[in-house]
């Protein structure tokens, strides 16, 4: 995977129809940072405060230069899921949201 080829698409309302809610969301955050992992949670539980660590799994790129974090969660409304993917973008070391 090469970071410079990725483009970054802003989530848009109509990924997900606003009558489609609530649903199972895969929100996943790919970056550079050790610590990726602990900084996903944190951004994610300002908006989701109640999902257990089982919620969350990581895993590193073939040569371990990237991490992806998944986070599964049952998503309120489009609102939440924009307030999830805003506050991952501003995670240090996290270079595309998926």
């Amino acid at each position: 995977m090469n970071a410079d080829n990725l483009e970054e698409r802003p989530m848009e309302a109509s990924d997900h129809p606003t009558d489609d809610f609530p649903h199972t969301h895969h929100v996943k955050a790919i970056g550079q940072n050790s610590d990726l992992l602990a900084a996903v949670r944190q951004a994610v539980a300002m908006h989701a405060p109640e999902l257990p660590e089982t919620a969350f799994s990581c895993r590193a790129s073939r040569e371990g230069r990237y991490l992806a974090v998944t986070c599964t969660l049952e998503a309120q409304s489009q609102a939440q899921l924009e307030a999830i993917y805003q506050a991952l973008r501003s995670v240090d070391g996290v270079i595309l949201c998926l």
